[in-house]
């Protein structure tokens, strides 16, 4: 029986996750996220999709609920898809708030555009998907415990193995039935995770596989130690809190500023960081929280022993306020320093980190902290680039005066030392397809995995057939 990997996103880039796994005449998808970039190829990118959502697709198995790997599953729906969507309980109660958050983020962008930016500016295609799409696809989802082997379709079973990216996050084996006795073992590692993160458990090993779908995200790079991340976030915020400033922390609403809440409890707790408002400006953040509270299950065990043990709430201590409603964000813009201040998106896309950065980047007291990943051609990039001295936002070019800090060491993506331990410790593999990652990165992984051992690697080009072993 043919069995064929064709890649609608996350081939060769690190965003909008999407890879197809054909069987004979069934089709499943791994993931449909976002693509996350310059924004005229986003738009291009997520408008479609290469096949026919309502025809084409007969499941969908969810690793996790970041944006660039489901946040195309409203449209997916929109356009006709009314299969089955498998992922763990915690990926889908995020998924609710995530999904509904992409679709109201979408739909206030689209009112801002058309009453703020200028005629320069290209029109804009609309919003992908409302939230009404975003509520109803959730009726597809249906949960699946970790380790319990669930039939996606008949004769492809699958099981979820801890991916420790985010809450709920997952890596999965396939195993299909390849006629005559045989069966087929595929991994797909979502996203992996690291080992001693805060609050999540450790990513668990890949069983034996004959095909590998792996992440390559920092295939060339290592991070610093996890256990150095919380002193420099101490030593930014003393800095920043000195000149009087404001602390901007970009931050994904989900995990990312969860992490950050949970080490500034703990400075604070130690009393090493002043005694300044921390405002967390993200409904959406406040809701994912919410729901961290309710999957304890999740946790790893120094979570349990500094709070859960005590009945404390790691995510809201006296110093830490969240905003609920646009007025409560506007407020801020007038609000002195010091103040640390987190808002979405990660990358600076979207959301109102935007309007915090335009109104508060030129400004040298300041600091902008970037904590996680940022892909490139998104604003986040170029924040970080030294040689790019103005960014343009909302139309407006912007001076960068305030101070630009980075802690690469709250990634939440395994590093060049994970990424190879994790594909060294999967016994049996014939074919590795490297995905999600930029090329530099990709190459880089491939080379060193290629010199440890005979095996057959693919750099998959997006939109095309791939005959698995």
């Amino acid at each position: 029986m043919s069995i064929k990997l064709i890649s609608h996103g996350a081939a060769r880039e690190v965003t909008g996750t999407c890879h197809e796994i054909q069987v004979g005449d069934k089709h499943i998808l791994l993931d449909c996220g976002m693509f996350q970039g310059k924004r005229q190829e986003s738009v291009q990118k997520n408008a479609t999709f290469s096949f026919d959502s309502k025809n084409d697709i007969d499941a969908l198995v969810l690793s996790h609920a970041h944006a660039d790997h489901a946040a195309r599953i409203p449209l997916l729906y929109k356009l006709g898809f009314t299969g089955p969507i498998y992922a763990t309980p915690a990926t889908k109660d995020l998924s609710t708030v995530m999904l509904r958050d992409s679709a109201y983020i979408q739909e206030k962008d689209e009112e801002f555009h058309k009453k703020h930016l200028s005629k320069s500016m290209m029109p804009s295609a609309g919003p992908l998907y409302t939230q009404k799409d975003a509520e109803e696809c959730m009726e597809l989802f249906v949960e699946k415990e970790y380790h319990d082997r669930f039939q996606v379709l008949p004769g492809i079973t699958c099981q979820f193995f801890e991916a420790g990216h985010i809450l709920g996050s997952a890596m999965m084996l396939l195993e299909i039935d390849a006629g005559g006795g045989k069966t087929t073992r595929i991994g797909f590692s979502g996203d992996i995770g690291r080992n001693t993160l805060p609050i999540i458990r450790d990513p668990e090993a890949m069983p034996q596989v004959d095909v590998l779908i792996c992440e390559s995200t920092y295939g060339d790079r290592a991070h610093d130690d996890v256990l150095t991340a919380r002193d420099k976030l101490k030593e930014v915020i003393i800095k920043t809190a000195a000149r009087g400033g404001k602390l901007l922390i970009p931050a994904f609403s989900l995990e990312r500023t969860q992490e950050i809440v949970y080490d500034l409890h703990i400075l604070w707790d130690a009393k090493e960081i002043p005694a300044i408002p921390i405002i967390i400006d993200s409904p959406l953040a406040s809701k994912v929280t919410d729901i961290f509270k309710h999957h304890p299950e999740c946790y790893d065990e120094d979570m349990y022993e500094r709070f859960l043990k005590r009945a404390h709430n790691p995510f809201q201590f006296s110093l830490v306020k969240y905003t609920e409603s646009m007025e409560e964000s506007k407020a801020l813009n007038g609000k002195p320093g010091p103040i640390i201040l987190m808002a979405g998106s990660g990358m600076c896309e979207a959301g109102r980190i935007r309007h915090h950065l335009k109104n508060e980047l030129e400004d040298a007291r300041n600091t902008v902290l970037a904590v996680g990943y940022m892909a490139e051609g998104t604003l986040g990039r170029k924040l970080l680039d030294p040689d790019v001295l103005e960014v343009k936002i909302f139309d407006e070019v912007i001076r960068k005066k305030a101070e630009i800090q980075y802690i690469n060491a709250y990634s939440g993506h395994a590093d060049k030392n994970d990424l190879d331990a994790f594909i060294a410790a999967v016994p049996n593999v014939k074919q590795l397809f490297l995905v999600h990652g930029e090329e530099k990165a990709m190459f880089a992984l491939a080379e060193r995995t290629a010199a440890a051992r005979e095996i057959d690697i693919v750099m998959p080009e997006r939109g095309k057939e791939y005959e698995l072993a």
